[in-house]
């Protein structure tokens, strides 16, 4: 684990410094940023496995930084933020925060959340399976499970490692249904509690790559008060 790298972002200086020696006590190596511009520079000059940002800075604020970072990059974001309202976690999902958690928060609840994203990203897109498998098809969409890839009809789209573990349980098992517990648990690995938001976000988000018009799906359908599939045709 000491291979990975953390960049804690935010302005509070105090906070940075005690989120840092939680995590370097986990064995993971923490660099510092304290505005998004000073994140975005930390990211272009060195190799980051997560970003833990504060939403609430000068220069540019967590949600614009995310932002930037997303045009070139799918490494996972958790979000930091006093706010504590539903659609504040929803608009910070929806603009590519793969985890949301806000203040106060308890020191061993945020290190456990790190830990399961970095755990996540670096095992990207690993399920287990009966038989050995290369790629996974299902209609235009294809899966390389060796470089992680997706293309839709030829052109590749980038997801990030939490819709790529979506699009991977979808597609290993096509037209089969899976309830919204049901993905959250295979997907998160943790227990699942009243996170129908978190994953329909995400599904959202899925459909806009991978859909010529994600108003009507042609692949990622949804049956209504169960769940949702990948279809095959």
């Amino acid at each position: 684990m000491n291979q990975w790298t953390v960049l804690v972002v935010d302005d509070d200086k105090e906070i940075v410094e005690s989120v840092a020696i939680f995590l370097r006590n986990e064995g993971l190596h923490v660099m510092k940023a304290y505005d998004g511009m000073d994140a975005l520079e930390k990211i272009s000059e060195n190799t980051i496995h997560l970003i833990l940002m504060d939403i609430m800075m000068p220069k540019l604020d967590g949600m614009k930084a995310m932002m930037r970072i997303r045009e070139q990059k799918n490494i996972p974001i958790i979000l930091v933020s006093a706010k504590t309202e539903d659609t504040d976690k929803i608009i910070g999902l929806n603009m590519g925060a793969d985890d949301y958690i806000t203040k106060p928060y308890n020191p061993l609840e945020l290190v456990a959340r790190v830990k399961s994203q970095l755990r996540r990203y670096t095992n990207f897109g690993q399920m287990p399976t009966q038989a050995p498998v290369v790629q996974l098809n299902v209609g235009g969409i294809i899966m390389d499970l060796e470089t992680k890839q997706v293309w839709v009809e030829g052109e590749e789209v980038k997801l990030t490692p939490i819709e790529y573990r979506i699009l991977e349980l979808l597609m290993r098992n096509p037209n089969r249904v899976f309830s919204i517990q049901e993905i959250y648990e295979r997907v998160w690995e943790e227990p699942y509690y009243n996170a129908d938001n978190i994953v329909a976000v995400h599904i959202r988000r899925i459909r806009e790559k991978i859909e010529i018009n994600p108003k009507e799906p042609r692949y990622l359908k949804v049956v209504w008060g169960i769940g949702y599939k990948i279809q095959s045709e």
